[in-house]
């Protein structure tokens, strides 16, 4: 016979205090992110991503990549950092990459998650910290967390034919520039990248300015 012993509770006293009323009212605030919508295209689709599906993409690409590249990272460090990543965007919104308002966009994001931490069903006691890691640290995990956060809309422009870039009238030079950085983070990327910018400028996708 199976048994019937709760086995994921190893402290009922603590189990009994806590209110899944409380618990379910912050599973709610979270699914918020699905409403927030990206400017990059689901692959295959006429649609757009939301940010939550862009945080599960992240997560699991950073995942991937870690270990085919067998990168000296903490997982668990990283998954949480990707997860969270995008969390502030429930207040704040999204903002593209080459926006003008871009350098402000962490205002508001930091402001959300801020109002996330002290929600009332909230058992992350630490978002903040980990939030503000991935905003503002220099660790590993940090680093590989930008590279592929910078790869991912990439790589669907390349798969939509540039329908975000021909949209907002994106420039190679911008795209380059915004790139840059993984040169030193993350060289072969950064070579892929590269080439597949030319690519992308050679097939108009791009402004070849």
């Amino acid at each position: 016979m199976p048994s019937t012993k709760p086995l994921l509770l190893t402290n009922p006293t603590l189990a009994s205090n806590i209110d899944i009323d409380h618990v379910t009212h912050f599973l709610l605030e979270l699914d918020a992110l699905k409403r927030i919508n990206r400017r990059s295209y689901v692959t295959h689709t006429t649609r757009k991503e939301n940010s939550a599906e862009h945080s599960w993409h992240l997560a699991m690409a950073c995942w991937s990549i870690a270990e085919q590249f067998e990168l000296d990272v903490n997982h668990e460090k990283l998954l949480k950092m990707a997860l969270v990543h995008d969390l502030g965007e429930i207040d704040a919104g999204d903002t593209f990459l080459f926006a003008n308002s871009r350098s402000e966009a962490h205002i508001e994001e930091r402001a959300g998650i801020a109002r996330l931490q002290a929600e009332r069903g909230n058992g992350i006691m630490d978002l903040n910290e980990i939030w503000e890691e991935q905003e503002t640290g220099s660790s590993k995990e940090t680093q590989l967390l930008r590279v592929v956060d910078r790869l991912l809309p990439f790589l669907l422009n390349l798969n939509t034919n540039g329908e975000t870039w021909i949209d907002a009238n994106v420039t190679c030079s911008q795209v380059t520039t915004a790139l840059a950085f993984i040169k030193d983070s993350f060289p072969p990327i950064h070579d892929w990248l590269s080439k597949n910018i030319d690519y992308a400028t050679q097939q108009g996708w791009l402004i070849d300015a």
